[in-house]
C-alpha cells in the first residue's frame, strides 16, 4: 500500500539540499583547468516529453523495466559519478530524498559509467550508506535523454512524462518532486501506461576492421568534421579526451589524471610526424565549444580540435575511460583503440604509418 504523504513542512525538511553544491567548478584557465560550466544543463527533450522505456540492470543483478514503473509511482533518476565533486556534495541530500519518499516514488541512482567501474561504485555506496537501486549506464539511457552533464536530475511523472531535467537540486527539484507525488494514485491493477518513448537504437561500437563512417564531430568553427577516411589518404589518429580531466581528477582519480597528462604529452610529440593525420575530439560531461577554444589557446596544442557535442563519437568508439586514441588506416578502417593503460602508443602509430604502404 502506498503510504500517505508526510506534512509538507516535514517533506521539505527531509529533502532540503545545499543548492550551491549543484554547480560544477568554473571554467579552466591557462594556469589550472577545471570542469567547464555548460551553456545549458538540460537535455534537448522538453519538459512534458515522453520519457524513455528501456530495461536497466542494477549492480546487484536486479532488472528494472522502466515501462513497468511508469503509472505505478513517479520515477526519479539521478545521474552522477564517484569522481564528480558536486555529485559527492549532493549525495547526502539525495539519500535524504530516498529515505523520505522512496516508498512513494522509484528513486534510482544512475552512474554515468565514465572512468568508473562496479568496484568503485560499490565502494561509494558503502561509504555513503546508499540504499536505492544503482545502475551503471552504458550510454543508452543518457543518450535517450540527451544528457551530456553530471550531476543531473530527471523527475518523471506517473504519466511517463518529463517533469524536471536539470542539475540544480534545490527548490525547483523539491517542487518537481512535490508535483509528481501529488498526482492521483493509480487504480489497483492498472499497471503502467504505454506512453513511454522508445529510444532510438544506438549503433554497436566500432571494432577493429570496421569501416568508420556515418559519424561527425563539430569543429571549432562549428562546421561538421566527418570521421573515417581522411581527405588526403593518410591514416588517421583520433585522440578522444576531456579538456579538464587532467586537473579536475588529480585528487579523486590521480591515475586517470596522470594518464591524461602522459597520453596528451605523447600525442603532442607524435603529431610532428606528417604521415599521420591527427585529430583531437573532446567529449564527456559538460562539452562546450567555448571551453574547447579556451583549451586550445591555453595549452597551445598543435592538434586540430573538434567537439563530440552529443556523445555520438564517444559511443561509436566504446569510450568508457579516458583518454583513448583510435587508429584508422588509410581506408578509414579502425585498426585499434589504444587505452589509458596501454604504453605502446608510439609503436602502434609507427605500425599505422607502415600500413599506408
Amino acid at each position: 500500500m502506498i503510504s500517505k504523504p508526510p506534512p509538507r513542512a516535514g517533506y521539505l525538511a527531509a529533502v532540503a539540499l545545499l543548492c550551491s553544491a549543484c554547480q560544477p567548478p568554473a571554467q579552466h584557465t591557462a594556469a589550472t583547468q577545471q570542469a567547464p560550466v555548460g551553456a545549458a544543463a538540460r537535455g534537448t527533450h522538453a519538459i512534458g516529453a515522453a520519457a524513455p522505456v528501456m530495461t536497466l540492470t542494477t549492480i546487484d543483478g536486479a532488472t528494472i523495466d522502466l515501462a513497468k514503473l511508469y503509472g505505478t509511482k513517479p520515477v526519479y533518476l539521478k545521474f552522477w559519478a564517484t569522481w564528480c565533486v558536486p555529485c559527492r556534495e549532493q549525495m547526502p541530500g539525495f539519500k535524504r530524498i530516498h529515505d523520505a519518499v522512496g516508498d512513494r516514488m522509484h528513486v534510482i541512482a544512475v552512474n554515468i559509467g565514465l572512468d568508473d567501474d562496479e568496484a568503485s561504485v560499490r565502494a561509494f555506496r558503502e561509504q555513503n550508506g546508499l540504499r536505492m537501486p544503482i545502475v551503471i549506464d552504458d550510454g543508452r539511457l543518457a543518450a535517450a535523454l540527451d544528457l551530456q552533464v553530471t550531476v543531473q536530475h530527471v523527475v518523471i511523472g506517473r504519466d511517463a512524462r518529463l517533469v524536471y531535467v536539470d542539475a540544480p537540486d534545490g527548490k525547483e527539484l523539491d517542487r518537481a518532486i512535490e508535483k509528481v507525488l501529488s498526482e492521483p494514485e493509480p487504480k489497483l491493477g492498472s499497471g503502467g501506461p504505454s506512453t513511454g518513448r522508445q529510444p532510438v537504437a544506438l549503433r554497436p561500437a566500432f571494432r577493429p576492421g570496421d569501416l568508420v563512417q556515418g559519424i561527425t564531430a563539430t569543429g571549432l568553427d562549428g562546421a561538421p568534421v566527418p570521421l573515417g577516411r581522411s581527405r588526403d589518404g593518410r591514416p588517421r589518429a583520433v585522440l578522444l579526451f576531456s579538456t579538464w580531466f587532467e586537473s579536475y581528477l588529480k585528487t579523486s582519480l590521480p591515475e586517470t589524471s596522470e594518464a591524461c597528462r602522459r597520453v596528451q604529452a605523447e600525442v603532442e610529440r607524435l603529431t610532428a610526424d606528417g604521415d599521420i593525420e591527427w585529430l583531437g575530439i573532446a567529449g564527456g560531461p559538460w562539452p562546450d565549444l567555448k571551453d574547447l577554444a579556451d583549451y586550445k589557446t591555453s595549452t597551445r596544442t598543435k592538434l586540430s580540435l573538434a567537439l563530440d557535442a552529443d556523445g555520438t563519437v564517444f559511443r561509436a568508439f566504446g569510450v568508457r575511460r579516458l583518454p583513448m586514441v583510435a587508429l584508422l588506416d588509410a581506408d578509414g578502417r579502425l585498426v585499434r583503440v589504444v587505452g589509458p593503460d596501454d604504453r605502446d602508443l608510439a609503436d602502434a602509430v609507427r605500425a599505422l604509418r607502415g600500413s599506408k604502404r
